[in-house]
């Protein structure tokens, strides 16, 4: 109040007419009044310094934040077209991938063409007559008509490369259908050979039966003969090697242990050869094992192959010449023909037995009525009855004694152990032939002497 008081105080007259009083500020109030508005003025500029940072900081946020805006859109486009790049790629890798299955499929296709137009004569003629045998045991015909059939076939068989190869990937109705209008010029001549044996190479092979098998079918097929071999269907075949192998729709039925039992049949070719597998149904175990020999129900084994093959043979009407065996396992099939089946339509058909090994299948008499024979009735030393061990009955006996002929397989002509009195009553009977035909010399002459047994058994 006193500082105010002491100031001088000056007038201020208007043109209006009024007055106002101003006070003189000394120096000291003066300064600070200066410094107050300095500090004033410090700070405006610091506040628009703040402000001017802030909106600095706004615009450097929001380009930031455009440019992260832009990165985003950018980045998503670049996923975008890598998507539709690898759905390009994909879609091309997938033509790429229809291109070549197409090509397989073509080459597959023309390797198939090739296949059935390289098929020789003897491929096709046993699928003729296999796929007849088919015919019968479906009942499509019937055993006269089927037999005329065969007849036809075999007898034209020099051109039975005209015969239509597409027909053969049909069913058993149409080739049925192309056979009744099948007629060409040509004729085999040659007997029918039909081999009911164990092993058959490549198929199945333990011992020399196997090579000889099929080196002698394929021998007397350059001969004119026509040979064919049915075998049991073991689970251990190689059945990459027959050509058009096929299952027969309907069972075939054999006799065994006092009923019949169903089997699959199957068909195909090998080396030119037609062969027929047999697949017991109930007795499945027989032949689903890892050895071919060596167990001790062999004679069970061995005694049922035998009679469904002969069964086979005479539901299918087949009429062979020469029914074939080999050693004591199919021995049997010898008193079974002549006992059973001579005169189920086979009245013309003769047995021939090969002996390569010396083994005799030795069972008990009472055995032989699992497969329909009568024990008593043949077990007589002029018979089956074993020459050293009269309580058993010597099957590879039985081959000798019930067949035409008799081909003994010995590099020393050696006669069979054991057998010396039998085959000295049927000396007639016998042939001896070298072991093995490892060789063009050997195979010849193997062949000449089959040939020779064989026109032997059909002249008697």
């Amino acid at each position: 109040m006193q500082a105010t008081a002491n100031l001088p105080t000056i007038w201020n007259l208007s043109l209006r007419g009024s007055s106002s009083k101003v006070h003189i500020v000394n120096p000291r109030h003066r300064k600070s009044h200066a410094l107050h508005c300095l500090r004033s003025e410090g700070h405006e500029e610091f506040d628009n310094s703040q402000k001017s940072l802030g909106q600095s900081s706004i615009t450097k946020e929001a380009k930031h934040k455009d440019i992260w805006n832009l990165f985003r859109e950018a980045q998503k486009n670049i996923m975008i077209l890598n998507k539709q790049r690898l759905a390009a790629v994909d879609e091309l890798e997938q033509l790429k991938k229809d291109k070549e299955e197409l090509l397989e499929r073509i080459n597959q296709l023309e390797a198939e063409s090739q296949i059935v137009i390289k098929k020789d004569k003897s491929s096709l003629f046993w699928e003729l007559l296999l796929r007849i045998d088919s015919m019968v045991i479906n009942g499509l015909v019937n055993i006269e008509e089927a037999s005329s059939m065969r007849k036809l076939v075999k007898e034209h068989e020099a051109n039975i490369s005209v015969f239509p190869l597409d027909v053969l990937q049909q069913g058993d109705a149409e080739i049925l259908a192309e056979l009744r209008r099948f007629t060409n010029k040509g004729k085999r001549n040659g007997l029918h050979v039909i081999h009911i044996c164990t092993e058959m190479a490549p198929l199945v092979s333990v011992g020399p039966l196997a090579s000889y098998i099929t080196g002698l079918s394929c021998a007397l097929q350059e001969e004119g003969y026509m040979v064919e071999v049915i075998l049991p269907k073991y689970s251990t075949l190689d059945l990459d090697e027959i050509e058009g192998l096929r299952e027969i729709e309907a069972d075939a039925y054999s006799y065994f242990d006092g009923q019949l039992h169903a089997n699959r049949i199957w068909n195909g070719v090998v080396s030119g050869i037609g062969v027929t597998l047999i697949q017991p149904v109930y007795y499945s175990s027989m032949f689903s094992r890892d050895k071919v020999y060596g167990y001790q129900d062999d004679f069970d084994r061995f005694a049922y192959f035998s009679r469904a093959s002969l069964d086979y043979i005479a539901k299918s009407g087949k009429q062979p010449d020469v029914l074939h065996i080999h050693n004591w396992q199919t021995a049997i099939v010898g008193p079974l023909f002549w006992d059973v089946f001579v005169n189920q339509g086979l009245e013309g058909t003769r047995i021939l037995l090969t002996c390569q090994d010396f083994d005799k299948g030795l069972v008990p008499p009472e055995k032989l009525e699992l497969c329909g024979l009568d024990p008593a009735e043949l077990h007589r030393l002029d018979r089956l009855q074993d020459n050293t061990n009269p309580h058993f009955v010597n099957i590879l006996k039985g081959g000798v004694v019930y067949s035409n002929k008799v081909v003994i397989m010995s590099s020393s002509h050696s006669s069979i152990p054991g057998l010396e009195p039998t085959l000295a009553i049927h000396k007639d009977k016998l042939f001896f032939a070298p072991f093995g035909m490892d060789n063009s010399m050997e195979k010849d002459l193997c062949c000449d002497l089959h040939v020779s047994a064989y026109t032997s058994i059909k002249n008697l």
